[in-house]
């Protein structure tokens, strides 16, 4: 036992007259030899940023000029010029001219019809709008689980590193790999993760607002259709 302890403290104090080198966050991914843990993880982060990117711009797009588009409509319809009216809706690319569109094409029929017609184009639209949403939020959920299992299989080699080791002058050095693998995934996962979730919250947010403002012109529309006179 005296021996024991003799050669903890000769390995602590080898530990403690080591120099400590300044490492990069690169570097310390490298010294960590997790990259079969990383690379998924990078290429989660790729695919999320890219999701968020496409994504935002669709919703960007969906989201504009509309209110100048059905007072375009609005004068059209009122006016009696339906082909001018189909003709605008075909010439704008927007969820609420889809709708619109399709709502000017049945005029003359029951106005039940015209409204059925408009909602089943908008559950399409709104579809589209929600098209990958989805696996940002499974992102969300896998990144950590993948970051714990590097953890796990991190503290595996630790104590596999222990035993085949043994307590020797350098078993604090041969140790480190296993907890800077386990350290560095942790890490990896949860920064993954909560940017993923980040930007599902933040899509869907953004959707709801879309499929407010679709709503609320597919009632304009219906409502220009039911004006006295019309």
């Amino acid at each position: 036992m005296i021996q024991t302890a003799d050669n903890i403290g000769a390995a602590a104090d080898t530990a403690g007259q080591a120099p400590v080198a300044d490492m990069s966050i690169m570097g310390i991914i490298v010294e960590s030899n997790s990259w079969y843990i990383l690379i998924p993880l990078l290429l989660m982060s790729i695919y999320a940023i890219y999701i968020f990117v496409e994504r935002l711009m669709a919703l960007s797009k969906a989201d504009k000029g509309e209110d100048q588009f059905m007072s375009r409509i609005k004068d059209y319809v009122l006016e009696g010029k339906l082909d001018s009216a189909k003709n605008l809706c075909e010439t704008t690319d927007s969820p609420v001219a889809r709708m619109v569109d399709k709502g000017v094409s049945r005029i003359g029929k029951p106005m039940q019809d015209i409204k059925a017609s408009v909602e089943n184009v908008g559950k399409l639209e709104i579809s589209r709008l929600e098209n990958n949403v989805s696996a940002l939020a499974t992102i969300s959920g896998i990144a950590p689980m993948i970051g714990f299992l590097g953890t796990v299989l991190g503290m595996i080699k630790v104590f596999y590193d222990l035993k085949n080791t043994g307590i020797k002058a350098n078993f604090l050095e041969s140790l480190s790999g296993g907890i800077m693998m386990a350290m560095v995934t942790t890490v990896a996962g949860l920064i993954v993760g909560i940017l993923a979730y980040f930007f599902y919250n933040f899509l869907v947010s953004r959707v709801s607002r879309v499929v407010q403002n679709m709503e609320a012109h597919s009632i304009e529309f219906i409502d220009i259709l039911e004006e006295p006179g019309k």
